[in-house]
């Protein structure tokens, strides 16, 4: 009996401190999480600004009244059909048919810009620079480093394709990308961003100027204000990642002159498309034009627009004994003429809204407005990707007014009423939830599983918005004070006369040529790749009945207010 009572004692002696141990353990975690976060506090306090003016957060989203669709007893509402333009006096779309999801979204949102900003703020501790040395160049990078080179946005020493990663940054990463479109040199700065091109500058700059570390990278220099960390990047091709092909533009009618249509040219005996794209390439050139043995560098211009292409067979050596025809194909560098963008140097005085159902294109519209305008479109979201992908302006303030126009998905009187303009996107309503669903599931650029359509999250999905796809452009047409209406499969059939009215609408002019230039480059970084889903149908009937009334509403209200009515592809015959 005394055996087993020490025994007993012996466990609770032994629970006793083992109890003591954790709780003193979860007390010290629990002072050292607080004297953390006072020290952040204190960090932004002396910067002089707070989180919500670092990274605004809105603290209400009016007129968007709805709650996460699982938590709704009735998923499946049956749509009320507006007609006329009494619809357009009364409340467009009651309670049942808002976007129910919404909420929990703008929860996601928050959440999202809270985990980027206290990353940002970490990241953009000073560097010690007492007793700083320049950080070296590690064996692992294959280029030869060239030096130390300033860079401005008025006088770029890179000229060539442009790339950013805001978190994950490398020497070797920023070398891959150059190579892979054919550019000789690599240059990295402010840590995170990375220039292409085939020319350097004489002189260099002081080493120690390049002094920012690679994001993605400890340890390895990525520039500095102002500075490029520059490296030949040749040793790199023959290990790369296959280099984008070269595409073939088709057949076209030769301009009168060559010569002064196009700024480089080389004649070769045997010369092949490998050859002339390689040194149109090296001379920073969009397109390689073959004329027998002629090759010809250039760009589309108003003499050479590539807009009225011809046979295939003009083009070949039986009938193009006179020279008339001309092939032409795409290199891998980029053309630059459009490229260059910054925020306005003065607030703008009309503050203009790019309003979009999510998955109708904005993202697509904002890269080919940049590049039209040249400056930076805004966000009254903030996400990191796009950021990296080269939209600066995702991390400005939406109310700065320095951009030239906004992002939003917004439809609440309230939101809509602080805007003056709004270039108003509307998408087929099939396409864009497909597009949504898919960036809901595999971000911007991939596509979801088979998995994910087959499940109840796709027929929820759908309930839901679509009917907002329909309150969205209701709510637009009726609180909206001056629109443009365009229709993503306009823009996308006329890139070129649709997208100059937008530019006017902006109250901006552009020249032909930079227009051409953003034709050239339609696509940018930011089209989704991979495998695609295969063939199938994911709309039900009971889902087409649905999204059609709201197509016919929506419809009925444009020409109620005198503008073009949906294209008829809208509804699937």
């Amino acid at each position: 009996m005394a055996k087993a009572f020490f025994r007993l004692q012996k466990f609770l002696r032994r629970t006793q401190f083992l109890l003591f141990f954790l709780t003193a353990a979860y007390l010290m975690a629990g002072s050292l999480l607080l004297l953390q976060r006072t020290r952040l506090v204190i960090q932004q306090g002396s910067r002089g600004t707070s989180a919500n003016q670092a990274l605004p957060v809105p603290d209400r989203m009016a007129g968007v009244g709805i709650v996460d669709p699982r938590t709704l007893q009735n998923p499946h509402p049956s749509p009320r059909l507006l007609v006329g333009m009494d619809a357009m006096q009364e409340p467009d779309l009651d309670q049942q048919h808002s976007p129910r999801w919404l909420v929990s979204r703008n929860s996601e949102l928050r959440q999202l810009r809270r985990r980027w900003f206290h990353r940002f703020i970490s990241d953009q501790e000073p560097m010690q620079t007492a007793g700083f040395k320049v950080m070296k160049h590690t064996a692992e990078h294959k280029g030869t480093y060239m030096g130390c080179f300033s860079d401005d946005s008025r006088e770029r020493t890179l000229k060539g394709a442009v790339f950013y990663d805001l978190r994950k940054m490398t020497v070797s990463h920023c070398q891959e990308a150059c190579a892979e479109r054919a550019y000789t040199y690599a240059g990295l700065a402010y840590g995170a961003e990375c220039y292409c091109g085939n020319k350097l500058p004489a002189t260099a700059s002081k080493a120690e100027e390049c002094n920012s570390e690679c994001k993605g990278e400890k340890g390895s220099v990525c520039g500095g204000v102002n500075r490029l960390s520059v490296y030949r990047v040749e040793e790199l091709r023959a290990g790369a990642r296959r280099r984008r092909n070269v595409i073939y533009r088709g057949c076209f009618r030769a301009p009168e002159n060559l010569t002064d249509t196009f700024p480089a040219s080389l004649i070769q005996p045997n010369l092949t498309v490998e050859m002339c794209s390689e040194f149109c390439s090296k001379k920073e050139f969009p397109l390689a034009v073959i004329r027998g043995r002629e090759c010809y560098c250039g760009y589309p211009t108003g003499r050479f627009s590539l807009h009225d292409g011809a046979d295939g067979l003009l083009c070949s050596g039986i009938h193009n004994a006179e020279g008339k025809y001309c092939l032409v194909y795409q290199t891998p560098v980029q053309d630059t003429r459009c490229t260059d963008r910054k925020f306005l140097t003065t607030k703008s005085k009309v503050f203009v809204a790019l309003s979009s159902f999510p998955g109708a294109g904005n993202t697509w519209a904002r890269h080919l407005i940049e590049h039209a305008t040249g400056y930076y479109t805004g966000s009254y979201y903030f996400d990191g990707a796009l950021y990296n992908k080269g939209f600066k302006g995702e991390k400005d303030h939406w109310r700065s007014r320095r951009t030239i126009c906004v992002k939003t998905h917004e439809s609440g009187k309230t939101e809509i009423e602080m805007f003056d303009s709004a270039i108003l996107l509307i998408r087929n309503p099939y396409k864009s939830l497909m597009a949504e669903f898919n960036r809901k599931y595999a971000g911007h650029l991939g596509y979801a599983t088979d998995r994910n359509w087959k499940s109840k999250e796709w027929p929820d999905f759908v309930n839901s918005y679509a009917s907002w796809w329909a309150s969205h452009v209701l709510d637009w047409l009726k609180f909206g004070k001056r629109l443009l209406v365009v229709h993503y499969e306009d823009l996308k059939q006329s890139l070129i006369p649709k997208l100059k009215e937008m530019v006017e609408f902006l109250n901006m002019t552009v020249t032909e040529d930079r227009l051409l230039c953003v034709e050239n480059n339609r696509d940018g970084n930011f089209k989704r790749s991979g495998a695609k889903q295969k063939d199938f149908e994911p709309f039900t009937q009971e889902m087409k009945d649905l999204i059609n009334r709201y197509i016919l509403t929506v419809d009925e209200a444009l020409r109620g207010r005198n503008f073009t009515g949906l294209p008829r592809e809208y509804v699937p015959r």
